[in-house]
């Protein structure tokens, strides 16, 4: 079900340039960092567009925004960037990532100038999960070799691609530019060759950031660096005087000392204030897991600061990342995706296949009383070949190969 509200309110529209996406300042005994902003979608684009360009995970800004397509949202319509966040609670020293939330936080300096930089990032399925625990950065690496794990390789054997024993840099290389090697053997954090996977369940348990992302994280952060990974869907923050609570939906079944943490803490705020919380709107947090801060109860009543009402962010027009779709050309190779008669289904394959990681380029094509999703252009009978087999491997898509028409 759609959260309507958004909808109803008119917002001034700011510059994109005023929304800090990365960057923040931490005030002494604030929790909350950041602000919600609004925008309007425009005829094209995507979430996972949005949420690159905002420096956004995909579950953040479909969690933020339930009954919204991911792949084909409606022209006009506004969407919640959840640009704020709760830090996770643990010691503010190095990074910390907390799982739940796919989300890596980056302190710098002191209890008395302490400044955060965060970053989304993809995870570990649920097969082969991100180790959780403390660590430090044992070395970094530019254009890092992948050394393909046998397990690994074993099961890119078993669905037909078999891999060599390492991939050399380049943009087949899953590692990207950049790569931190933690002290937990086997395990990095790196870039990525598919960034529409930031946000997701999508490695084989190392950390992974967009290419923009793992280079700030790359050239801020020294070897020996510490890094602790953690899993809390359940966090409360203070800002300003205002008690706020932030849910993400489990990664998996939690046992009950992590809930428990977290009602002994709203206890104590009870306790502490004399006065009794909204048990009410608890509940309705717990139970819609948007993954936003949403303020439950103000300590210091008429405070006069309150709570940062979002703001509209005008849209950028050009959203950075968003695969460009080449001209297709008859004289080129191409295949044929899919065949459909609903033309929303079709653009949303397209989209997805665009969104592969290389890309592969694809539009749809009105054909009588079906449209054609078609991938291409490829530079010849090779690449078009290779493109089918990820197709299959990657979406179950058994692609047809359409040779160039040479009598154009």
């Amino acid at each position: 079900m759609k959260i309507v509200q958004e909808k109803l309110q008119p917002l001034p529209s700011y510059p994109e340039e005023k929304i800090e996406r990365n960057e923040f300042s931490i005030a002494k005994e604030d929790d909350v960092i950041g602000r919600l902003a609004f925008i309007g979608l425009e005829k094209g684009d995507t979430l996972p567009d949005i949420a690159r360009h905002f420096s956004l995970g995909i579950n953040g800004v479909s969690a933020a925004n339930p009954g919204v397509d991911v792949w084909v949202p409606e022209d006009g319509e506004r969407i919640m960037l959840p640009l704020s966040f709760i830090l996770p609670d643990a010691p503010r020293k190095g990074i910390v990532i907390n799982l739940a939330a796919m989300r890596l936080f980056q302190f710098k300096g002191d209890s008395e100038s302490l400044a955060v930089s965060t970053y989304p990032v993809g995870i570990g399925t649920e097969e082969r999960p991100s180790p959780m625990g403390q660590m430090y950065v044992e070395r970094k690496a530019t254009w890092p070799t992948w050394h393909v794990p046998a397990s690994i390789a074993e099961d890119h054997r078993k669905k037909g691609d078999p891999l060599p024993a390492e991939v050399l840099p380049g943009p087949l290389n899953p590692l990207g530019k950049y790569a931190l090697y933690l002290s937990k053997s086997s395990y990095l954090i790196h870039g990525t060759n598919k960034p529409a996977s930031i946000g997701l369940r999508a490695t084989n348990g190392c950390i992974r950031l967009y290419p923009e992302n793992i280079k700030k994280l790359y050239e801020n952060t020294p070897v020996n660096t510490p890094a602790r990974i953690v899993n809390q869907p359940y966090l409360i923050g203070q800002r300003n005087g205002v008690v706020y609570m932030e849910v993400h939906a489990p990664l998996e079944d939690l046992d009950a000392a992590e809930f428990d943490k977290i009602y002994k803490k709203l206890r104590n705020i009870e306790k502490e204030s004399g006065r009794t919380l909204d048990w009410g709107k608890v509940k309705k947090v717990l139970a819609e897991a948007r993954g936003i801060p949403v303020p439950i109860f103000e300590i210091r009543q008429r405070s006069g600061k309150g709570v940062a009402e979002p703001i509209g962010v005008k849209h950028p027009g050009e959203l950075y990342g968003r695969p460009e779709i080449p001209e297709l050309k008859t004289d080129a190779w191409s295949v044929l995706a899919a065949d459909v008669r609903d033309e929303i289904d079709a653009v949303r394959l397209a989209a997805i296949i665009n969104h592969q990681g290389p890309q592969i380029p694809a539009r749809v094509l009105s054909k009588n009383v079906s449209y054609h999703v078609i991938a291409g252009p490829f530079n010849d009978m090779r690449e078009a070949k290779d493109a089918i087999k990820r197709l299959k491997i990657d979406l179950e898509i058994d692609g047809i190969l359409i040779e160039p028409d040479k009598k154009k």
